[in-house]
């Protein structure tokens, strides 16, 4: 019966001194529960479905763009940039004719070289070139200049006659391999300054407006201000090409007029040695 006792109570003491240690466990899990604003979901409901993010399309209207500054530029502004684009569009215009004008008198000083030299004499030879060639220009000033050697013209003496005639077509010609280059080296030249004015004027009207409106956070000041130095930019994107296309056209007309110098040399020796062969005869 003691035996009984003592083992009852062993278990109570057992008993509860389990429950002393569940204790803290329980509090613990107690604290970790779901908060009473989240709840679960109770049997028989569904659950609640995520919002669809449907594709959003990119906005294609640039507020910054050449567009916009056509639109909200003034008199001032729209002048600058209608006098660069006549400056761009004359600068490519000079480019494409001046290759083509080089390259058909290169083509002309082959021609030259094939039928010319061949010819029994200044006629024959200046009739079977082009009717525009430089270099048949220069043969019928050659014999121009032979066939005036009279009167008063005639107490000059006849090398330096006939060396003035071809000379004064050797510079024709180099003048006429010059047009447009003056454009193409003002074009470099003031195209920048062109294009700062415009900047100087647009940051100045966007300054002005900020100013009024009092307002002069980024997405204020950013638009109206890159706007302005997009004409910096325009002005550079005119005159880099024109410089450009100017150094190498000023070297092409250095090859071209070898040629046609060339030629006035040699041309010279043989009308001065045809005239005075036909003086002999």
């Amino acid at each position: 019966m003691q035996i009984k006792v003592k083992a009852w109570l062993a278990c109570c003491v057992c008993a509860l001194a389990l429950a002393i240690t569940l204790m803290p466990s329980s509090s613990h899990a107690q604290g970790t529960a779901t908060p009473a604003s989240v709840s679960a979901p109770t049997l028989g409901e569904a659950p609640a479905t995520p919002p669809v993010i449907t594709d959003v399309k990119p906005n294609t209207n640039n507020p910054y763009g050449l567009a916009s500054l056509w639109k909200t530029s003034d008199a001032v502004a729209k002048t600058v940039l209608l006098l660069l684009l006549v400056m761009s569009i004359g600068s490519w215009y000079i480019l494409v004719v001046k290759v083509l004008e080089q390259a058909k008198m290169m083509r002309q000083a082959k021609a030259a070289t094939q039928n010319f030299w061949s010819a029994g004499t200044i006629e024959r030879g200046a009739a079977a070139l082009e009717a525009n060639s430089p270099y048949r220009f220069m043969a019928d000033a050659a014999s121009s200049a032979v066939k005036k050697h009279v009167g008063l013209m005639g107490h000059v003496d006849l090398n330096d006659w006939i060396a003035m005639g071809i000379q004064r077509a050797v510079e024709r010609i180099r003048s006429s391999t010059q047009n447009g280059l003056a454009f193409l080296a003002t074009v470099g030249s003031i195209a920048p300054f062109v294009g700062l004015f415009g900047t100087v004027w647009g940051i100045y009207h966007a300054l002005t407006a900020i100013g009024i409106s009092g307002q002069a956070s980024i997405d204020k000041v950013a638009g109206p201000v890159g706007e302005a130095l997009i004409m910096t930019a325009i002005g550079l994107a005119v005159a880099v090409p024109a410089v450009l296309s100017y150094n190498w056209l000023v070297r092409r007309n250095k090859a071209v007029m070898d040629d046609v110098r060339a030629f006035s040399q040699d041309l010279h020796a043989v009308v001065l040695g045809s005239v005075k062969k036909s003086l002999t005869d």
